[in-house]
């Protein structure tokens, strides 16, 4: 029985890794699953013992590597520490390195960005919906910690703030996942978000002279 359970878990991992594969070279819609099977060396009978059908197979992908959105909201932004930006500022740098050294995390990542979410994906989208929702409720919630603090500038409310750092990451990603990584996301990507954060925080007053 225990041989027979290993043996249920290595083929389910082999039609996960031969999903992933396929579904970055020919992407969602454009794969069967009967390629995925031929991929993995299965059947396709094999592949509907573990999963319904492709939108399973997918949403089984989405769930085996967290993503960035759900590493971030994985850190503690909600401590009790004085400087919320920075923590906020220090778990984006950290994902955004994360990605650039895990290219898992990036063919799953190129993946969805690709995907088409009509008809039988869109559960899929539903999944990401969910996920980013329960993500800007954290982000909004540590900066409004922030204005409370007098950290955050007055000119940017906490809606906008997390608004302009989802659209400057989600740019970031796009641009380096699809047009060739053309350039350090991890250096450069770091530099932009420094920069952001410092129009963020609010200037302290400076000391005249004594």
């Amino acid at each position: 029985m225990r041989r027979t359970k290993a043996d249920a878990e290595e083929t389910r991992r082999k039609i996960l890794s031969a999903a992933e594969r396929v579904f970055y070279k020919k992407g969602v819609s454009g794969t069967t699953l009967d390629e995925v099977a031929s991929e993995a060396g299965v059947t396709r009978g094999a592949i509907y013992w573990h999963f319904a059908n492709k939108t399973d197979l997918f949403l089984a992908l989405y769930d085996a590597v967290p993503l960035p959105q759900e590493d971030m909201i994985a850190r503690e932004i909600e401590t009790e520490a004085s400087d919320t930006l920075a923590i906020v500022e220090a778990a984006t740098s950290d994902w955004l390195e994360m990605l650039a050294a895990d290219e898992q995390r990036q063919r799953i990542l190129a993946i969805m960005l690709r995907c088409d979410y009509d008809n039988e994906m869109s559960t899929v989208l539903d999944r990401q919906k969910e996920m980013k929702e329960r993500h800007t409720a954290m982000l909004e919630l540590a900066f409004a910690r922030a204005l409370e603090r007098g950290q955050l500038r007055d000119n940017w409310t906490p809606t906008s703030a997390v608004r302009t750092l989802h659209w400057m990451m989600t740019g970031l990603c796009t641009e380096w996942l699809l047009f060739g990584r053309r350039f350090d996301l991890a250096a450069e990507g770091r530099d932009a978000l420094r920069r952001l954060f410092d129009s963020f925080r609010q200037t302290l007053p400076a000391q005249s002279a004594a």
